[in-house]
C-alpha cells in the first residue's frame, strides 16, 4: 500500500540539495543528447589545461555590480544544450580528465575490483508480505539493475514484475522511479527516466496478462497513487521548469489529455505530492516548500469530491497528516521547534489537540499509524529512536533498543495496516546493514538478513568513535569516525611518518542528517590507513530542528565554519595533520567544498566536489530555473532582499574565488542535471583555472548523458567511486608507483 506522504520528506525531495532523488520524470523532445567520443578533442601526450574564454558580462542588483565573464557557459536555450562552444569546452575538460587520470587507470581498476568483490552480486531483498503476495527484488550476478518479483503467500511460482535490465537495454542512463501495485494487486504502474533529467514516463502493466495497457503518462514527477477501485492513478506532472504544482488524476483507458486536476498550486515556490492514508480510505494532497505546509484530504473512493483543507498555510509552520478510523493525526512544529504529535476530528480538522508534546531533548521526526499501535521516530542526542505507542495510552512508550553507542536505525518496508511484526533497518560505521523483524507482542528482534561481504569483513579490525569538536563560536559539533585498530602499523608499512590522512565528509543543508552508517566502498580508504569522519554540522538536523535552522539563511556560514573547525580540531587531536585532510561533498555538500577551500585551503590535501551548488547568487537570481523559487526559504531571496543578496555574495564559492593556492580538486557535473545545472561546476572550474596560483591538479568531469546522481547502474556508479578514491590516493602520495 502507499503510506502517507510526509510533508518534510516532500519538501526535501523537491529540494535540489538532495542528491539522488528517488522520484522524477522523462525529458522527451527537449532531452539533452550525449556527445559521442568521436566529438571529443584528441588527447595528446602534452595536452594543456583547458582554458575557458572570458567574455565580458556584468549584472547589477541592489546597486552592486558583479562581473561574470563565464556566464556564456550557461546555454540560454537550456534545457536544450546545443551551443557548440559550450559543448566543445565541456568535451575538452572531459578529455583532459581522461588524459590526467590515464596513469591512474590501474589503481582505479584495482579499487573497482576490490569494491565489487565486497558486493554480493546475486543479492536480494528480504521478501515482505503485502496482501496476498510476497514482494522482493534481486540482482543477478553481473547485472547492473534489479529484477522485481512476487509470489503468492499461499504458495506458487515467482512472478517477474519488472526487469530493470531489459528496460535499460540500449540506454546510456536508466532509473526506475515510482512503482505502485493496484489495490486489487492486478496492475503495476511504474515510471522510468532514461536520461537523468528526472522527468519520468509512466506505464501500466496488467500482471494477469503480462501486457502493458495503452495508457502512457509522460513528463511525470512524483508518486503514482491508485484510487479506490483501481480505476485511476493520481500523479504529479512537471512544468517546463521542473516544478510539480498539480495533483492530477488519470482514469485508466482514457486519453491523458482528459486527465483531471484535483489540486493546482499557485505559489511557484511550493511543490505538490500525494499519498494514501494508513487505511487507504483518504487521498492526502500535500503542498509546501522547505518551511511551510498545507494539506488537503479527499475520499480515495471519490477523489473529485470537494477537498477538506486541514489548516491553511502559515509561514514557518510545517505539518503532515494521516487518518485512522475517521480521526486525523498531525505532526507539526506549530508550537515547538522539535515538533509535536496531535489529533483532530475530521469535522474540525484545524483544531489540533496535543498527543505528544514537543520536547527540547527529543526531536520527533515522524510517525506511522498501524491497526493496534503506532510508531514514532526521532532522535535523542543525535541518535535514532524508534518507539512503539498505544492508542489508549500515549504515555506508554516501548523503545526498541539497539546494541551500539553510535548507529542509524529506522522503520523499513511496512506496507500493511495490520502489522504484527515491524520490518526495521539498522547499521553503524562498523556494522553492515541488517534487516530485522521486531515482534510487537514479544519485543523480540529477529535478524532476517545481514549484508554479506563476499571478499570478507572482520568488524573486530575496526573501531568507531563519536566525539565533539568545538567550533569557533563555542558550539560543540558531533563527529563520527571509523578507522582500523592497526592504523599506525598500516601507515608505517606505507612509509607514512606521523599522523595519517583523514577523509572528512558532510552535507549540511535542508535539515538532512548524515547518519553514521556502513559503507563497503569506504573500506578502500580505511584499509589503506585513512581515518574516515562524518561531521554532523549545522544545516543538518542531526541534533534537532534548531541545529538545522542555525545553518540556513543568514546563519549559513555556520555550516562552513563548523566543517573547517572540525577538521582543525581533528588535526589538533592527532587524528591527522595539516594538508592531510581530504574532503568530499555533493550538491549542497559541493557548495560546502567550495566554501571551505576559499576559507582554509591549506588544511586539505584533496577535494572532491560532486555536482556542486557553487554559483549560489547566479542561481538564486534566476527564477526561471527549475527549483529556484522553492529554494529562497533555504538560502534567501536575493532578488527582493538586499541583505540576502549581500550575504549570499559574501560566501558564494564561485563569486569568492580569488588569486591564491587551492588544493587538488576533482569536480563532477551532469549535463541533464535539473537540480544543480551543469554550468555551475563548469563556471567554477573555469574561474579557478584563471585565478589559482598553484600547480595543483584541477579536473572537471561532466556526465554528458546523466543527471544529478551521476551514472546509473550499480557497476557504473561504483566505477565513479573508484575514480574518486584513485584521485584522492594519488594526490595524497599513496598511489602505487611504477
Amino acid at each position: 500500500m502507499t503510506r502517507p506522504i510526509s510533508q518534510l520528506a516532500l519538501a526535501r525531495a523537491l529540494a535540489f540539495g538532495l542528491a539522488f532523488a528517488s522520484v522524477g520524470t522523462t525529458l522527451g523532445a527537449t532531452a539533452v543528447s550525449a556527445k559521442t567520443q568521436e566529438e571529443m578533442p584528441t588527447v595528446t601526450n602534452d595536452m594543456p589545461k583547458p582554458v575557458a574564454e572570458k567574455r565580458p558580462h556584468t549584472y547589477t542588483v541592489h546597486g552592486i555590480t558583479v562581473e561574470d565573464p563565464y556566464d556564456w557557459l550557461y546555454d540560454k536555450s537550456y534545457p536544450v544544450v546545443d551551443d557548440a562552444d559550450v559543448l566543445q569546452y565541456l568535451n575538452t575538460e572531459n578529455a583532459y580528465f581522461e588524459y590526467k587520470m590515464a596513469a591512474q587507470a590501474p589503481l582505479t581498476d584495482a579499487l573497482f575490483k576490490e569494491m565489487r568483490a565486497r558486493i554480493k552480486e546475486d543479492d536480494s531483498t528480504v521478501p515482505q508480505k503485502d496482501g496476498d503476495y510476497l514482494y522482493w527484488s534481486e540482482f543477478e550476478e553481473g547485472a547492473q539493475y534489479r529484477k522485481h518479483y512476487r509470489k503468492p503467500v499461499a504458495g506458487g511460482e515467482a512472478e517477474l514484475l519488472i526487469d530493470e535490465n531489459a528496460l535499460a537495454e540500449g540506454q546510456e542512463y536508466f532509473r526506475l522511479g515510482a512503482a505502485s501495485i493496484s489495490q486489487n494487486q492486478r496492475f503495476l504502474a511504474y515510471a522510468t527516466d532514461t536520461n537523468g533529467s528526472e522527468r519520468y514516463t509512466a506505464r501500466i502493466k496488467d500482471l494477469q496478462t503480462g501486457e502493458h495497457l495503452p495508457d502512457v503518462i509522460e513528463n511525470l514527477r512524483g508518486d503514482l497513487v491508485w484510487v479506490k477501485g483501481d480505476t485511476a492513478l493520481v500523479y504529479g506532472p512537471s512544468t517546463e521548469e521542473w516544478r510539480t504544482l498539480e495533483a492530477r488524476m488519470h482514469v485508466i483507458g482514457t486519453p491523458v489529455s482528459e486527465d483531471v486536476t484535483l489540486y493546482k498550486e499557485e505559489d511557484q515556490s511550493f511543490g505538490v505530492g500525494t499519498g494514501l492514508s494508513a487505511q487507504e480510505d483518504w487521498l492526502i494532497i500535500a503542498t509546501g516548500d522547505n518551511e511551510t505546509s498545507e494539506v488537503r484530504l479527499v475520499p480515495a473512493a471519490n477523489p473529485t469530491a470537494e477537498p477538506i483543507l486541514v489548516k491553511a498555510r502559515k509561514k514557518g509552520v510545517e505539518y503532515s497528516v494521516d487518518v485512522r478510523d475517521g480521526e486525523l493525526w498531525v505532526w507539526t512544529n506549530d508550537d515547538h521547534i522539535n515538533f509535536r504529535l496531535a489529533k483532530a476530528d475530521l469535522k474540525t480538522p484545524g483544531d489540533w489537540q496535543t498527543v505528544i508534546a514537543g520536547s527540547d531533548d527529543f526531536y520527533l521526526t515522524g510517525f506511522d499509524l498501524f491497526k493496534d499501535f503506532y510508531v514514532t521516530e526521532g532522535r535523542l542526542d543525535g541518535l535514532d529512536q524508534i518507539q512503539l505507542r498505544q492508542y489508549s495510552d500515549a504515555a506508554k512508550i516501548t523503545p526498541i533498543a539497539f546494541p551500539e553507542a553510535s548507529y542509524t536505525a529506522g522503520l523499513s518496508n511496512n506496507p500493511e495496516y495490520a502489522m504484527t511484526k515491524l520490518r526495521l533497518s539498522y547499521q553503524s560505521m562498523v556494522t553492515p546493514g541488517t534487516v530485522y523483524d521486531y515482534d510487537v507482542a514479544t519485543g523480540g528482534l529477529e535478524t532476517l538478513k545481514t549484508q554479506e561481504i563476499p571478499s570478507g569483513y572482520d568488524a573486530s579490525l575496526y573501531v568507531t568513535e563519536r566525539l565533539s569538536v568545538q567550533a569557533r563560536d563555542g558550539t560543540m559539533v558531533p563527529v563520527s569516525i571509523v578507522m582500523r585498530k592497526d592504523r599506525a602499523e598500516i601507515l608505517k608499512q606505507a612509509g607514512i611518518e606521523g599522523p595519517g590522512p583523514l577523509h572528512l565528509y558532510a552535507y549540511g543543508a535542508y535539515g538532512y542528517a548524515i547518519p553514521p552508517g556502513f559503507s563497503t566502498s569506504r573500506l578502500s580508504l580505511v584499509d589503506r590507513g585513512f581515518a574516515y569522519a562524518i561531521a554532523h554540522i549545522r544545516g543538518g538536523d542531526d541534533l534537532g530542528r534548531r541545529w538545522y535552522l542555525q545553518g540556513k539563511l543568514f546563519d549559513r556560514t555556520n555550516t562552513f565554519n563548523d566543517f573547517v573547525d572540525v577538521g582543525r580540531g581533528l588535526i589538533a587531536k592527532g587524528y591527522t595533520a595539516e594538508g592531510k585532510v581530504t574532503a568530499s561533498g555533493g550538491s549542497a555538500g559541493g557548495e560546502l567544498m567550495g566554501a571551505i577551500i576559499n576559507q582554509d585551503p591549506s588544511q586539505y590535501g584533496a577535494i572532491v566536489a560532486h555536482v556542486p551548488f557553487v554559483d549560489v547568487v547566479g542561481t538564486m537570481l534566476n527564477e526561471k530555473l527549475p527549483l529556484t523559487p522553492g529554494e529562497w526559504q533555504e538560502w534567501g531571496n536575493p532578488i527582493t532582499d538586499k541583505a540576502a543578496f549581500a550575504y549570499m555574495l559574501s560566501y558564494s564559492p564561485y563569486d569568492q574565488v580569488v588569486a591564491k593556492a587551492y588544493p587538488p580538486m576533482l569536480v563532477t557535473a551532469g549535463l541533464n542535471d535539473p537540480r544543480v545545472t551543469y554550468w555551475e561546476p563548469a563556471k567554477w572550474v573555469a574561474k579557478l583555472r584563471e585565478l589559482k596560483t598553484d600547480d595543483n591538479l584541477l579536473l572537471l568531469k561532466t556526465n554528458m548523458g546523466a543527471g544529478h546522481g551521476g551514472q546509473s547502474g550499480r557497476w557504473n556508479s561504483l566505477k565513479e567511486t573508484a575514480e574518486e578514491f584513485a584521485f584522492i590516493l594519488w594526490q595524497m602520495g599513496m598511489a602505487p608507483q611504477d
